[in-house]
């Protein structure tokens, strides 16, 4: 793939003694957005919180735009332009919504979308009804969305997802997937691990499956539809 802006080689983490992840390999190209599909328990979030480095791969390789990344501190993989939203949405239940999007201003990154407090209340119109509202009044939907768009104030580079229709309203779902994909004709590469097959595909461009903590399926949503037997074998409940 040219241009390949996130690379996984053979990563191999544990929790204490248990083996998550086993010698997973994918890559994302700038612009793309993945999805990255399985059930709960394959390690989904695992590879997530590898990638950030908030679990150390015990061997294998994390590249971002070319740089070896492994074993940085955190604190530096988010400054070189990686931006994760966890899926326990992590607010400040006390500040506004102003203020908890303040708390994510970085400076914008050249060659790359420009995030602003009014990009966000465009794309966010309920955070724009609520702005003077604090994190706790919000509901489960409009905290998701106040953890995107904050996430999106420090102008990331790539965009990392768990489980963004988790747990909130239909309704809510929909205008996510909407919010996604105006952030995807931005040019913003995105993952996105997710359980919703119907969301992903909307909203993305490939699939990776992930299953045990192994890639099993990666490729278009087309080939995914074609292949029962992958579905059925990895994403049915």
């Amino acid at each position: 793939m040219a241009d390949r802006m996130l690379v996984l080689d053979n990563v191999n983490a544990y929790y204490g003694k248990a083996h998550i992840l086993h010698d997973l390999s994918f890559s994302i190209g700038k612009g793309e957005v993945v999805a990255l599909l399985g059930r709960n328990g394959a390690g989904k979030t695992t590879t997530m919180r590898s990638i950030m480095q908030l679990v150390r791969p015990a061997s294998g390789t994390v590249s971002f735009e070319g740089t070896d990344i492994t074993r940085w501190p955190t604190h530096k993989v988010a400054r070189a332009g990686l931006g994760y939203v966890p899926e326990e949405r992590r607010i400040f239940a006390d500040l506004s919504v102003m203020e908890n999007l303040e708390v994510g201003r970085q400076p914008h990154r050249d060659g790359y979308p420009d995030w602003t407090v009014e990009h966000m209340f465009e794309l966010f119109p309920n955070l724009s009804e609520r702005r003077g509202n604090r994190g706790k009044q919000l509901s489960g939907g409009e905290q998701q969305m106040l953890t995107i768009a904050r996430t999106l104030m420090g102008n990331p580079k790539l965009l990392l997802l768990d489980e963004p229709s988790e747990g909130i309203a239909p309704v809510i779902v929909e205008q996510m997937a909407e919010t996604l994909l105006e952030i995807k004709a931005k040019g913003l590469t995105v993952l996105l691990s997710e359980q919703n097959l119907h969301f992903a595909r909307i909203v993305a461009d490939r699939a990776v499956i992930i299953e045990s903590g192994t890639a099993v399926f990666d490729g278009s949503f087309e080939e995914l539809e074609s292949q029962q037997e992958i579905r059925d074998q990895y994403l049915s409940v």
